[in-house]
């Protein structure tokens, strides 16, 4: 009988693919060890990994790539590859996958959700029956339509396309900003963001963090949306300027917010808590059981195919 492949797990998998990992490999529990047991862990099994199994929150940095000589793959349950070392892993010949794709719908439908209730301000008005207000104050105040709204949707990417095809199905006009036009897009380019967020009502990020896309939504970009603008952000909390979001919003600058992504998570800036124009979501786009279980899937699926010698399935 041969003897299972060592894998180091950095964050633990779905419960179905971890009962699928454990059975395959001999699986290391980095993630469930406290510090000295991380430590005493690698100097006992670092020289045997061949695999990591990680997610965005686990990451996989270069201190741990040295310390793993005969690693050969990185296998990642998320899209975000910002806390993964890639350029390292591929100047050593490690391969790193991800899980594109399979997130996609579920991600656009939390922007669609966080747009509809952030504009059509559902939390207050759900606060207005529980707290009384519809009995002793009569009609809840108007709030504004979503049909016939602009949308400026800034990356074009799977994600992007994805929330314009629902904000067309709403009514709503779709522009984007990119890099460059998209040749098949049929939708408005604008190679400027303080002129997409002048023309338009609402501004959605849809683009990788990292470094290259960090504070890209600037307050410049953001005082141009201007204060009948709503912001919603499903894509990370490094690509906004986020002390002058909370400050625009809490100045009345901006009109609302729908936020499932912040710079320093868990941790939410407090002044946003006491907005009632900001609808708030603890980084759960992508966090059904269904494409968590897909994204799981993946990653089990990605290790066979590098050990059976295959084709990886969503190489980075």
């Amino acid at each position: 009988m041969n003897e299972k492949i060592d894998v180091l797990v950095l964050r633990e998998n779905q419960p179905e693919q971890m009962a699928l990992l454990s059975e395959r490999y001999q699986l290391h529990r980095y993630d469930l060890a406290g510090p000295v047991e991380q430590v005493q862990m690698l100097e006992k099994v670092a020289l045997k990994v061949r695999a990591v199994v990680t997610t965005h929150g686990g990451g996989f940095t270069t201190d741990m790539l040295e310390q793993l000589p005969g690693l050969e793959i990185v296998a990642s349950s998320s899209v975000g590859l910002e806390t993964l070392c890639v350029e390292a892993c591929h100047a050593r010949n490690v391969a790193v996958t991800n899980t594109p794709d399979v997130l996609t719908d579920d991600v656009a439908d939390m922007a669609l959700m966080l747009l509809l209730a952030t504009v059509r301000r559902l939390q207050p008005a759900s606060r207005w029956i529980t707290s009384g207000q519809w009995r002793t104050s009569d009609m809840f105040p108007l709030n504004t339509s979503v049909s016939g709204k602009k949308v400026g949707i800034v990356g074009l990417g799977r994600i992007g396309k994805a929330i314009a095809q629902r904000a067309e199905a709403f009514g709503m006009q779709v522009s984007y900003y990119g890099r460059s036009p998209k040749a098949e897009s049929p939708y408005a380019y604008y190679n400027d963001l303080v002129a997409l967020a002048e023309e338009v009502d609402i501004l959605i990020p849809a683009i990788p963090g990292g470094v290259q896309t960090e504070q890209l939504i600037s307050k410049a970009v953001l005082k141009a949306l201007g204060s009948k603008g709503y912001f919603i952000n499903i894509s990370r909390g490094s690509v906004v300027d986020e002390q002058a979001l909370v400050a625009l919003l809490a100045a009345g600058e901006l009109a609302g917010a729908g936020l499932d992504v912040f710079v320093n998570e868990p941790c939410v800036p407090s002044a946003l808590l006491a907005l009632d124009n900001v609808v708030l979501q603890p980084h759960c786009a992508s966090g059904t059981v269904e494409t968590r279980g897909e994204m799981a899937q993946l990653v089990v699926d990605n290790l066979a195919a590098h050990f059976a010698g295959n084709k990886l399935l969503t190489p980075v």
